[in-house]
């Protein structure tokens, strides 16, 4: 199951990242039966949150600036939850606000653990070391040459 785990770790991106940016397209434009709430342009904080999910969501479902993506998304579901549920109470499950937990910690751990192998970021960085260290003594030995 190990040598299958970055695999895993790319359809978990590929989804949070589609459905991420699915609640963006449905306040936007009532996507799929989203719940639609129309934001007047730039907003605060309704039309750049939708902005934020729809783009951000998309970035991370292709694995594209997947880091910096993520990073972004999960602090916008921070502010989302300390905002909006967080007033009713700490308890995610009384404040309804554990879709906004759910999604901060999830995009934060792609921030840490980055796209996997199924990403532009990774089809991108294969024709380059990508900064990382040789595997081997040889290999350091031939970089350095």
């Amino acid at each position: 199951m190990n040598r299958w785990a970055l695999y895993y770790l790319s359809a978990l991106r590929i989804v949070i990242g589609v459905l991420f940016a699915l609640h963006g397209a449905a306040t936007y434009w009532g996507f799929l039966d989203g719940p639609q709430s129309s934001p007047g342009v730039f907003a605060w904080p309704s039309w750049w949150g939708a902005l934020i999910q729809l783009v951000g969501g998309l970035l991370i479902a292709f694995g594209a600036a997947t880091r910096p993506a993520a990073i972004i998304t999960s602090g916008s579901m921070a502010f989302a939850y300390f905002a909006y549920h967080a007033g009713d109470g700490l308890s995610p499950l009384a404040n309804n606000g554990e879709l906004s937990v759910l999604y901060c910690w999830i995009l934060l751990l792609f921030a840490f653990t980055g796209p996997g192998p199924i990403s532009l970021d990774a089809l991108i960085g294969r024709g380059r070391n990508d900064g990382q260290a040789p595997a081997t003594e040889k290999d350091a030995a031939e970089s350095a040459v």
